[in-house]
């Protein structure tokens, strides 16, 4: 096993770290006589196997006030984006091949509707405004008869900026198209329910709240027509075929579980320190500017720009201090592509080449937040002095 140096962990928005419980419950189905049962055999490991997942999937329908029958569980929740987004087009009347959503959408979501038109339906990328946020008239003239479904992610996964959800659902109805919303980011730190939504779709994944990588879920609304993108076996009712992953989805369970312990209290203090390490790092740098929208943002995301500095070179700096964050732009082949949110929101190059997200969790304390900005800052100091 690896040897990590001790860490301030602040990347909670990319994966949360598993909780004891959520391990202690899936033990046995990783290990033993448990881990024997697939939940498609007919056998008492079987059974046995399926009763968990049914225990699972009510747990999940609880979270977010749906029925149980309406879940659907898959690997991921860009399997989840991929089966609301391509399934309900390829189940779409022949007269509605068009579909409505933003420019800082999950990737899941974007690349999912640019496949889309490589099949000939029409997309429309809707604008968002210097927060990030969407207008819901926007929304409006983006739809004609056309359009069979509108898609618009609860929170931006990168800035934090949230959407109002559930009057975009209510013009996507009126336009008779259906609503799909990305709630991954949101799922473990706001309350969520579907009907006070109104969404017809709803994408979950459990890593993002203590729970294990490799559990999705799908809202499907009872009646909303989705053809799966998986073709194989008839798990998951016909929408999802493979076999399920009874470890994670008892994982996933016990996450949702703990989530209706924690979330309330979680949401009170992280929003404390989200709020302090803004101001901290407003204090300290100039130049500093917080993207997303200032009040309706996640309570855990803190998503800033730094004059002059580049991300990456500021994340390598993080890194070697033993910080963890992560930045609003992706490295590949020693280049910098810059963000597609940060471009949408209209920050020039040079503020979008240094953003950096840091987002907190559960375990981060206030010490954690001051020693981070305080070494966050002298890296700023020390990178602006080389400069000259």
């Amino acid at each position: 096993m690896p040897t990590l140096n001790p860490s301030i962990y602040l990347d909670y928005a990319a994966t949360t770290p598993v909780a004891p419980e959520v391990t202690e419950v899936m033990l046995p189905y990783l290990q033993g006589e448990l881990s024997r049962g697939n939940a498609s055999s007919i056998h008492q490991l079987g059974r046995t196997a399926r009763a968990a997942i049914d225990t699972a999937r009510e747990q999940v329908a609880e979270l977010i006030g749906a029925d149980y029958a309406d879940i659907y569980f898959t690997g991921s929740g860009t399997e989840s984006d991929n089966l609301a987004i391509i399934g309900t087009l390829l189940a779409s009347a022949s007269n509605r091949k068009h579909i409505v959503t933003t420019t800082i959408e999950h990737h899941a979501v974007l690349h999912s509707a640019h496949f889309l038109q490589t099949l000939g339906y029409e997309v429309t990328l809707v604008p968002v405004d210097s927060f990030g946020c969407v207008s819901p008239e926007d929304i409006r003239a983006a739809i004609t008869p056309q359009t069979a479904l509108v898609s618009v992610m609860h929170a931006n996964n990168e800035i934090g900026t949230l959407q109002e959800v559930s009057e975009i659902a209510r013009i996507a109805h009126e336009g008779g198209a259906k609503f799909h919303t990305d709630a991954v980011q949101t799922a473990g730190l706001l309350p969520l329910n579907v009907e006070a939504i109104g969404c017809d779709l709803l994408t979950l994944c459990a890593h993002k709240f203590y729970g294990p990588k490799g559990a999705g879920a799908l809202y499907i609304r009872q009646g909303t027509k989705v053809s799966p993108i998986l073709h194989g076996g008839a798990q998951e009712r016909e929408k999802r075929a493979g076999t399920e992953n009874v470890p994670a989805l008892v994982g996933f369970g016990k996450a949702v579980q703990l989530l209706n312990q924690y979330r309330e209290s979680d949401f009170e203090r992280i929003s404390r320190l989200r709020d302090h390490m803004i101001s901290q790092l407003q204090a300290r740098i100039e130049g500093l500017h917080l993207n997303g929208h200032p009040a309706l943002r996640l309570p855990n995301n803190v998503h800033i720009s730094v004059e002059g500095v580049e991300g990456a070179t500021l994340l390598m700096n993080l890194d070697r201090k033993g910080i963890a964050a992560s930045s609003g732009a992706a490295c590949s082949s020693g280049s910098i592509e810059p963000s597609h949110v940060l471009k949408a929101i209209g920050l020039p190059d040079t503020l979008n080449a240094g953003g950096i997200r840091f987002t907190l969790g559960r375990p981060t304390t206030q010490e954690e937040v001051d020693t981070a900005v305080e070494v966050f800052a002298e890296i700023v100091q020390k990178i602006r002095a080389r400069k000259g």
